[in-house]
């Protein structure tokens, strides 16, 4: 059995609640940082645990804080992003509801590390209860020394601020995050500069994602040795990860599990296989985004490297299962349309590109294609990837380019044959 990090005391009743977490070891790691680590040694210690950013980007966080310069005159900031929007994607919102003062927790040692005072929680619009269980959590923690002055009699100050999002895929990406944070439109910035360096309100800013931070307590409680080795056989990554599992397995749901474990361990291990003995067809590995993967490709190891030298991504962590019946047609227009009525508008290659997407699967879906569809699928996807500001474009035509790619003779049977082979419509 792996060991359990992030989800361990997800069964304790009151573990949402202060006097839980205390009881479970809750804040030995912020009290461990601020008696016996500089903010400097902090920074190393979590590059040496290999934790990588587990929002999409896959990043070494160590090294993402490093980038704020320490000598600016300005305030800088730690965002929170809590956005959890991706299709396939519900782990924040358990450790949101479960352990929101291990946020809190890790959150405080990342400011303390990077010299922050003030930091926000972007948390998504719908998500209501997450929300105010942080809330009641943060009110907990300025009750008990763990917010606001002199934390914990340690001279250092934090205040932390929830903001509410209003429902927008374009937000959970950093700087359209940023821009909706100032009260703008969620419009993604150019860039570079980056926000470590000019981020909310013109300052150093780090953006750091919900499981992210839900670490950071366990790496100094147990040290960054501890936290690398339970990710063996993937040298550059350590810890473990929350995957989201959903679609046709017989048990689907949160599955923290070390980057090493395989798609198939995954599938058929822990989420119990394909129901009714039916046979896997195809998995998307990172959430919504990411390409998608046919029955043949699921021995790949689930860390970031390995799933790009497959020719994905880790992404999100979403694991959606679809099996034999599924048509891969129709399963590419529901994500169409996610993507076209999440575009933001900004780039012309993504606002007019997945809208054309969309209506071509449409009529390609209710049996009105026609010959040349799968080519012009293919190109579209290829103008919009990589011309676009923000990685939506990409994650937008990333499963264009690959459901079309790998089950192509279901994409000409649909143009020429105008119906489905697969659902017999």
């Amino acid at each position: 059995m792996a060991e359990l990090v992030l989800t361990k005391n997800f069964g304790v009743p009151d573990f949402h609640k202060i006097e839980g977490y205390i009881r479970c070891g809750g804040y030995e790691g912020l009290k461990k940082t601020l008696e016996e680590f500089t903010p400097d040694q902090v920074i190393e210690e979590v590059k040496k645990s290999n934790l990588r950013g587990l929002g999409g980007a896959g990043f070494s966080t160590g090294m993402k804080w490093s980038f704020v310069p320490k000598d600016s005159p300005k305030p800088k900031y730690l965002v929170i992003n809590a956005d959890e929007g991706e299709p396939g994607t519900f782990k924040d919102r358990y450790l949101l509801e479960k352990a929101p003062h291990m946020l809190i927790e890790g959150a405080v040692i990342a400011a303390y590390a990077v010299g922050i005072h003030t930091a926000y929680v972007y948390i998504r619009g719908e998500y209501v209860k997450p929300a105010k269980i942080l809330q009641n959590a943060i009110e907990e923690a300025y009750a008990h020394g763990f917010l606001g002055k002199n934390i914990l009699g340690k001279g250092f100050d934090l205040d932390l601020i929830i903001h509410r999002g209003a429902g927008a895929y374009i937000c959970g990406e950093e700087t359209g995050l940023l821009e909706s944070l100032e009260g703008k439109k969620g419009w993604p910035r150019l860039k570079p500069p980056f926000p470590a360096i000019v981020g909310l309100f013109k300052c150093p800013t780090v953006v750091n994602n919900v499981e992210t931070l839900s670490q950071l307590p366990h790496i100094m409680k147990n040290g960054a040795a501890w936290f690398a080795n339970i990710c063996q056989g993937a040298p550059k990554c350590g810890g473990t990860r929350i995957f989201s599992v959903s679609g046709h397995v017989n048990r689907p749901g949160i599955y923290e599990l070390p980057l090493t474990v395989t798609l198939r361990e995954i599938i058929y291990d822990h989420a119990g296989g394909i129901p009714g003995g039916k046979k896997l067809k195809a998995v998307i590995p990172g959430g919504s985004s990411a390409p998608v993967l046919t029955a043949d490709e699921i021995d790949v190891k689930m860390d970031f490297d390995s799933l790009m030298a497959a020719k994905t991504m880790g992404g999100s962590g979403g694991v959606i299962v679809m099996d034999e019946d599924t048509c891969m047609v129709k399963a590419l227009y529901v994500l169409a349309k996610f993507y076209a009525h999440e575009s933001c508008g900004q780039c012309t290659p993504c606002r007019e590109g997945t809208g054309w997407i969309a209506k071509i699967l449409h009529r390609l879906v209710h049996g009105e294609g026609r010959p040349g569809d799968p080519d012009t699928l293919k190109s579209v996807a290829d103008n919009i990837a990589g011309n676009t500001i923000c990685p939506f474009g990409d994650g937008a035509a990333w499963p264009v380019q690959s459901f079309v790619k790998k089950f192509r003779s279901e994409f000409e049977y649909h143009a020429k044959e105008r119906k489905c082979d697969i659902l017999k419509t």
